[in-house]
């Protein structure tokens, strides 16, 4: 049997490039319900997937909708770069009969999520206190997402940026011979392409070619799960560059937004590493960035934990 709440919630989803989760959250309140998960490649599009979870969850009866998309939303519509589906707010709305819909992005979703965690989302990774109201989130999945939100508005402000495509620099000589043999194949060296899933296995593969060996393929989950063991050298410091090079990148995206209010590091990639991140080179290359250290150093840094960020952010964003 339906309820009052059921018919009057949120649809909210979150859209990777990989999987898409979807759940039903109150008008008012923080409580997801029904939260579904499904493997992307499973579906010809993102309609299929919204009528498979209502299917299964048939009391669901949602009036509005926000769909939160690893792609920069274009007004109604957003075509994915990690994915091959395109769709549009206005059609999904007629097909499942939504009063209102809104698209936005993925980390844009995170960012609105930030004011309603509680204490044991977080793992702190930095001490620290602030005063400035612009806080910054950023995380490595499938690409690199982040964004910033200014909560000095009545009503909080999320701004969607796109750090993934940022150039990044060699921070010392050892890293500049990594980015010889990397710009061997690549020819601009940017964010995403190293600090992301695929570019975890990229660094594996070039600083096995920096050492003289062949490294074995392996997937990113398998990359960091033998790092953390401490099972293979290779592996290990792999995810040390990985660390070390995200660090040095959220500062950057930090001095550029002004976002000294806090950094929140997400994504699919860091809550599986909390411990490793916490004693890796991250806070070294995050805080080394000459007058502004202090600044960098005092200001707050916590890994989310909360499994599903982006559906809470989702059912908190304005939808006008």
């Amino acid at each position: 049997m339906s309820t009052d709440t059921d018919r009057s919630g949120r649809l909210v989803a979150d859209i990777g490039g990989t999987n898409t989760r979807i759940a039903l959250i109150a008008a008012t309140g923080n409580r997801l319900q029904y939260v579904g998960r499904y493997q992307n490649r499973e579906f010809v599009g993102l309609d299929a997937v919204i009528a498979r979870w209502l299917d299964e969850h048939p009391d669901a009866r949602p009036r509005q909708a926000c769909l939160a998309v690893a792609a920069p939303p274009d007004g109604d519509t957003a075509t994915m770069s990690n994915c091959s589906w395109s769709f549009s707010g206005r059609e999904l709305a007629a097909r499942f009969a939504w009063d209102r819909v809104r698209l936005i992005n993925d980390f844009q979703a995170n960012a609105y999520a930030l004011p309603w965690l509680q204490p044991e989302d977080c793992h702190e990774i930095q001490p620290g206190t602030s005063a400035y109201p612009r806080l910054a989130v950023l995380g490595p999945g499938t690409g690199l997402g982040g964004a910033v939100l200014d909560t000095s508005h009545r009503h909080h402000l999320a701004v969607a940026c796109e750090p993934g495509h940022m150039d990044l620099a060699p921070g010392g000589a050892e890293e500049l011979e990594l980015w010889r043999v990397l710009m061997r194949e690549h020819g601009r060296i940017y964010t995403e392409l190293l600090l992301s899933g695929p570019g975890l296995q990229r660094l594996h593969r070039a600083l096995g070619l920096l050492q003289g060996l062949t490294a074995e393929p392996l997937r990113s989950e398998d990359i960091t799960a033998r790092a953390v063991a401490g099972t293979d050298a290779l592996c290990r410091a792999t995810l040390h560059q990985f660390c070390a090079l995200l660090g040095a990148a959220s500062a950057d995206f930090v001095l550029a937004s002004g976002a000294f209010g806090g950094l929140y590091l997400a994504g699919g990639i860091l809550p599986t590493i909390p411990a490793f991140l916490q004693t890796s080179d991250f806070q070294r290359r995050f805080a080394d960035h000459g007058p502004m250290q202090t600044h960098l150093e005092r200001m707050p840094v916590r890994l989310v934990t909360h499994a599903n960020l982006g559906l809470l952010g989702a059912g908190h964003a304005p939808l006008a």
